[in-house]
């Protein structure tokens, strides 16, 4: 038997990932699986909803359930192949502990008690309650006393749903992704490099390039089809291809690399700028310089601006805790970084004042000489000594290493990609590192070229797509936009429809401010959608603690009973995936569709349709009055008399002005494209759920 290079990876990929988790995959998840019959099933398209890489799958639907799953010979991101995740895809929809109907926390007497057992609840007592509680936090602290986590989770039309709602209807901006916790630096540092956020990489470049450079990014198990491509990548031209992996310990892809580089935490700043200074000190010819002249700015930005903690004076704090973020006020320079920054004028021993807390992303141009000199302290021997992360290896072995690194980004034509994840990004100076690879990249003309660049990888499936394209953070509006310039409000307000000034221009509650505001009583009804807060968060401990004492209600949607459902007031069942229409947008910024493959389960709904409810029970009376918004001058205006000459009434709900229009409705149900599929939203599923408003729902009677 023969068996090709391309043929021989294909058929290993997806037993290499099930051997990364330590499983097997089971014969009823293989759609091929020798005697399993697939008579009268039916095969569609869809996306994998596990992670940033953006698989296409097919899914195989018989008597209303997924039966199989494989993946899409055509898609251009994975080619047909599936890791284990996207095996799994439809066995996680049909758990024993799915959540099927709302649960509410009541007293003996069926009412509503912070301190009462979760029991069932039908979907118009869950609404009211919701709709009280919404209510009861607006009257009393206004706009920014509501908030919503969010996540990279949302397909793009609940995102961009949310969005609108948040901010168009009760005009708060306290809506904010988890995704700020893994793409924040990330985002910052496309933004202060390039002016607009986005990822620049492409997956292509993986079989174009010669050389592929890990940073904290286990690929070979968080993104294994994408690690597949680098496999077949380097074994089609081993001798010339060269993976190098540098990680804070062995993972798997050290199993391919030719070169595995172990550093200390945090140390990876250190050896992006000792690659710089091998450039500019040692080796200028390896310059771009026309690139350079033509397309680069020096700059550089403060140092003292703290970690984004609070001052350690809080009254919630233990004393442990204190010991952590007392940094944020002040700390010692070190040893080491008395020799990082001794060009300007710091000295070992030294207190470093954080005087920049709130100006942290303040930069400035300097000149290349200046530059330079920023990196004159990062020499081979001091970075070797300050990087080393494994013990056991010998110093001189762990400067080679570093030597060979910076040798590979210099050679003059060898094409390199640098990929990271949650390694650089999940770091206490993450924009840093991420405009450090930027740096080192443009420093030698290998960004944006076939085979060269550096990517951030994402890990949701939609933080680019939904989280980030449709505003779903607190200081953005769609399409790069962001609340806080006038002329983007304005641009919003006429796609949207509403009077002008409604918007909020005041930036609103980042998603770990949320968990401060709860526990400070300054938000007092939080709404969690598509994430799972309360496990996912540093110092989860803490927020689970302090919710549960607060005076607030929270709302978790959900499809099972995970950690964030125990601080919540009330849960509401939600579809997954496969059993409403979406669409998601990759890393490499490629939007995928999908369509309802089948109903939901029990009585859970989609959460757009979750949204859209809540939609119906405020008028525009109830929040385009007059608003008060703390640190915004004169608070928001009063549109209603605005919206009167719109032709809206007072009366009008959100429903009506935000989803329920004319060109909402000129997207009408059915449509030619969904004919043989559900959809839930637009037309009910046959399942008689009696809705939010005590009658079965039927539909929107158009396409969400």
């Amino acid at each position: 038997m023969s068996i090709n290079r391309r043929d021989f990876v294909k058929t290993t990929a997806v037993a290499a990932a099930a051997t990364a988790v330590g499983m097997t995959i089971p014969k009823s998840l293989l759609a091929s699986a020798p005697g399993i019959p697939e008579g009268g099933w039916r095969w569609d398209k869809s996306v994998c909803r596990f992670c940033g890489t953006g698989c296409g799958i097919m899914l195989a639907t018989k008597d209303g359930k997924i039966v199989a799953v494989k993946g899409d010979p055509a898609a251009p991101v994975n080619r047909g192949l599936n890791c284990i995740k996207g095996y799994f895809n439809a066995k996680i929809m049909y758990g024993a502990d799915r959540l099927k109907q709302p649960l509410m926390r009541l007293d003996a007497n069926g009412n509503f008690s912070k301190n009462g057992k979760f029991k069932p609840v039908s979907w118009k007592v869950a609404y009211d309650e919701m709709e009280k509680q919404m209510r009861r936090s607006l009257d009393e602290l206004g706009p920014t006393g509501i908030a919503v986590f969010g996540s990279g989770q949302y397909t793009v039309q609940e995102g961009y749903a949310m969005a609108k709602l948040m901010k168009a209807g009760f005009r708060s901006n306290n809506l904010d992704p988890n995704a700020r916790h893994c793409m924040a630096s990330a985002v910052v540092g496309f933004i202060q490099t390039f002016g607009i956020d986005e990822p620049a990489g492409c997956y292509d470049d993986i079989e174009l390039t010669d050389t592929v450079v890990t940073w904290g990014a286990n690929m070979a198990e968080m993104h294994p089809i994408l690690w597949s491509r680098v496999t077949d990548r380097k074994l089609s031209d081993p001798d010339r291809v060269k993976i190098i992996n540098l990680s804070t310990y062995t993972n798997r892809c050290s199993d391919l690399a030719d070169i595995e580089i172990i550093f200390k935490p945090h140390t990876d700043l250190a050896i992006w700028n000792y690659i710089a200074r091998e450039i500019v000190y040692n080796n200028p010819e390896s310059m771009d310089q026309d690139f350079i002249d033509k397309y680069m700015q020096f700059a550089t930005g403060f140092v003292d601006t703290g970690y984004g903690m609070r001052k350690p004076d809080h009254k919630g704090f233990t004393d442990l805790e204190r010991q952590t973020v007392k940094k944020e006020v002040s700390k010692k320079i070190s040893k080491e970084e008395a020799v990082t920054l001794g060009y300007l004028g710091y000295k070992e021993g030294d207190t470093l004042e954080m005087k920049h807390r709130a100006s942290a992303n303040g930069h400035w141009a300097i000149t290349f000489e200046e530059f330079k000199k920023g990196l004159e302290p990062y020499t081979l021997n001091f970075v070797a000594g300050l990087a080393k992360g494994d013990p056991e290896e010998d110093l001189a072995s762990f400067r080679v290493k570093l030597k060979l690194l910076a040798s590979l980004y210099m050679e003059q034509n060898r094409k390199v990609v640098s990929f990271w994840t949650m390694g650089m990004n999940q770091h206490t100076r993450g924009v840093w590192v991420n405009e450090q690879a930027y740096m080192v990249h443009f420093l030698l003309g290998k960004q944006a070229k076939p085979g060269n660049g550096a990517f951030s990888l994402t890990g949701q499936p939609s933080a680019c797509g939904t989280a980030r394209e449709v505003g779903t953070f607190s200081h953005r509006l769609p399409a790069d936009m962001v609340v806080a310039n006038p002329k983007h409000r304005e641009v919003s307000e006429k796609l949207w429809k509403l009077p002008e000034g409604t918007l909020n221009p005041k930036v609103g509650t980042h998603i770990m401010k949320i968990f401060r505001d709860l526990e400070d009583e300054k938000i007092k009804f939080a709404w969690v959608n598509v994430c799972n807060p309360f496990m996912g968060t540093a110092n989860a401990n803490h927020w689970l603690k302090t919710a549960r004492k607060m005076d607030n209600f929270i709302v978790v949607s959900d499809s099972y009973p995970g950690v964030s459902a125990k601080v919540a007031d009330l849960v509401l069942p939600v579809a997954m995936i496969y059993e409403k229409w979406g669409a998601y947008g990759n890393a490499e910024r490629r939007t995928q569709h999908w369509k309802q493959q089948v109903v939901p389960v029990g009585s859970a709904m989609p959460d757009l349709w979750q949204y859209i409810e809540i939609s119906k029970r405020f008028k525009l009376k109830d929040v385009w009055g007059a608003k008060n918004i703390p640190g915004l001058e004169g608070g928001l205006p009063d549109v209603l008399d605005k919206a009167r000459d719109m032709g809206y009434d007072p009366e009008d709900t959100l429903y009506d002005v935000l989803f329920a229009n004319e060109d909402a409705k000129s997207y009408a149900w059915p449509d030619p494209i969904g004919e043989g599929f559900s959809n839930t939203e637009a037309a009910g599923d046959g399942r008689e759920i009696i809705g939010t408003n005590d009658e079965e729902w039927k539909g929107y009677g158009f396409f969400i």
